[in-house]
């Protein structure tokens, strides 16, 4: 046992001993009167406030949790100041029935309801909706009940006695499933938790055997307020107040849900379901089975009828709510479904250029000495003036094939050694308009046309991007666009430009026939260009230039026709990312 516990404990049987003892002392009855209702008032004060600040500074379910057990100590404040206005202030008998004793029944309630939601066994990714759901659901119900069995009794049809044993015979109940629950919570629980359901479990055990002697002191005309009778009850309110600074003093692991501990689930739900299945049945009772007056009979009907549509209309609102969710949750599923599919298609593409790169770069080093020697020697052999005109033009020929396969074998080595180039803020329209200027003069055919424009009439952000990559690029995609156009005898480049949340989007988009298999496009070797025309590792090395550049870049075919290329880059944030550029 630690020193805080051992001065606790010390503390609180001091404070036993001398409510015990100062009625002897101070034989005067006014003072004793006012020990046994001022003493037990601050401490539930004292429990009160501690549950309050345990509550404003955990979170979660946690902090529903404290914020139930606070709401249970703040109406037995209320109850008790009641008994202290009339026993001390006024010093007359609390009258009956009291204005506190609907309060004082229902304190318990908010008590089980934090014990049933179960704070530690929760996923706080469900949110607080169902569980606070659930609490009013018992909340409506307890006050239903008390209305349908104390009420008529205690203000239609006044009825002492008979008030009086069905408060009891209900607040035991109360109390009972108070215990059961944190009985069962003590059992199914691990580590501060456990403790915590254990102090409450004693501290409403106590509780119950206070009443029960004070009750029995009051049938035999015993009962005095401040008497050793008291002292049970007393024992029982600093075991809340233990529970509340217990509580506090393991806050922060209170907070922390133990993974694969749990061995039962809430029972909140399963009390709320209990709870509106029973208003029918309570409904049934009063209409056909009780002998009570026709009038009483018609008041408990009307009350449960009340009941079940409360109950209904939180039940449907509960339902609507997590429909609601369920929706947003599948909607997420989905995206995050989507997401993980183009990531596993970068992933795979990645892979697939990083391998295809080394076997590349092997392949065109060895290939690079045999074809300089076969370009020098056609080269010397065609500088001869001893070959016939016949073997001049096959020498030429084979130095025209050399350095077109020089050529060949410089692209796959670009290919394989593209490395990250030197990034600095630029502007994407003058190197969009460039290249479509590049290409344009290059154009015979008038009917196709190539534009540029930008959907903001505010000035586009800038991205941290190589310009000579980026350039390269996007002469890349526009000379495919070209080559479409030609085949169908022309068309339209449309190249558009805007901004969508923290991302410049760039599209290409071309009235030209589309494309065979836009997931293909940037597989490396893949062309449905003819023979010599295309290697098939353009739009590989865009891909990879647009991946340096942390951007990402999509194909797809229009329903009316023509391909589409989005490429996405992410937008510069001035200042920050400004000043880590100057620093590249």
């Amino acid at each position: 046992m630690s020193r805080f516990h051992k001065s606790a404990l010390l503390s609180a049987t001091g404070l036993l001993l001398a409510f015990a003892l100062a009625p002897l002392i101070f034989p005067n009855p006014a003072f004793r009167v006012a020990m046994g209702n001022i003493v037990p008032l601050l401490v539930i004060i004292a429990a009160f406030v501690v549950s309050g600040r345990n509550a404003y500074d955990s979170h979660g379910h946690t902090r529903l949790f404290w914020g139930l057990m606070t709401a249970g100590m703040a109406m037995w404040c209320y109850n008790q100041a009641c008994w202290t206005w009339f026993e001390v202030v006024l010093r007359k008998p609390l009258p009956e029935p009291s204005p506190g004793a609907m309060v004082l029944f229902l304190h318990i309630v908010p008590i089980i309801a934090a014990v049933a939601i179960r704070p530690h066994q929760v996923d706080e990714r469900e949110g607080m909706l169902p569980s606070t759901l659930n609490v009013l659901i018992l909340l409506v119900w307890w006050i239903v009940a008390y209305a349908f069995l104390v009420f008529p009794e205690e203000y239609i049809v006044p009825d002492v006695a008979a008030y009086l044993m069905r408060r009891d015979l209900l607040y035991r109940v109360d109390e009972g499933i108070l215990i059961v629950a944190s009985a069962t919570a003590f059992f199914t629980s691990t580590g501060t938790w456990r403790k915590l359901y254990r102090n409450i479990f004693l501290a409403t055990v106590v509780y119950s055997l206070s009443l029960e002697v004070a009750n029995a002191a009051v049938v035999r005309g015993l009962y005095q307020t401040g008497k050793i009778y008291d002292l049970p009850f007393l024992a029982a309110v600093l075991g809340f107040l233990w529970v509340t600074i217990a509580g506090r003093q393991s806050l922060r692991e209170t907070q922390v849900i133990p993974s694969g501990t749990s061995l039962s689930r809430p029972v909140a739900p399963f009390l709320a379901k209990l709870a509106l299945l029973s208003l029918p049945l309570m409904a049934y009772w009063a209409l056909f089975l009780s002998h009570d007056q026709p009038y009483l009979r018609q008041v408990r009907f009307m009350v449960a009828m009340v009941g079940v549509g409360l109950l209904a209309f939180l039940v449907f609102l509960k339902q609507h709510l997590m429909d609601q969710r369920l929706l947003h949750l599948l909607k997420h599923s989905r995206n995050s479904f989507d997401n993980l599919q183009r990531l596993q298609g970068r992933v795979i593409q990645q892979a697939k250029l990083a391998s295809l790169g080394e076997l590349v770069a092997l392949a065109a080093s060895e290939l690079e000495f045999p074809l300089s020697a076969i370009l020098s020697s056609s080269e010397h052999m065609a500088a001869s003036s001893n070959l016939t005109r016949e073997q001049l033009a096959t020498a030429q020929k084979i130095g025209q094939q050399a350095r077109r396969t020089r050529e060949l074998i410089n692209d796959l080595l670009s290919f394989s050694q593209q490395t990250p180039g030197e990034k600095s803020p630029l502007d994407l329209k003058p190197l969009l308009q460039r290249a479509i200027q590049m290409e344009g003069f290059k154009l015979d055919n008038k009917r196709i046309s190539l534009t540029v424009e930008t959907h903001d009439n505010a000035p586009l952000p800038r991205v941290l991007g190589n310009p000579n990559q980026l350039l390269q690029a996007f002469l890349q995609i526009v000379e495919n666009a070209v080559d479409a156009l030609q085949e169908v005898g022309g068309g339209r480049l449309q190249v558009s430009l805007w901004r969508e949340a923290n991302e410049v989007v760039v599209q290409f988009a071309d009235s030209g026939p589309g494309v065979r298999d836009p997931e293909r496009v940037f597989d490396p070797f893949y062309t449905t260009k003819p023979v010599g025309k295309g290697t098939g590792l353009g739009l590989s090395a865009t891909y990879g230039v647009i991946l340096d550049h942390k951007g990402q870049i999509t194909c797809y075919n229009r329903p009316e026709g023509g391909a589409v290329f989005d490429i996405r880059l992410p937008a510069l944030r001035v200042p920050a990312q400004l000043a880590e550029a100057a620093r590249v």
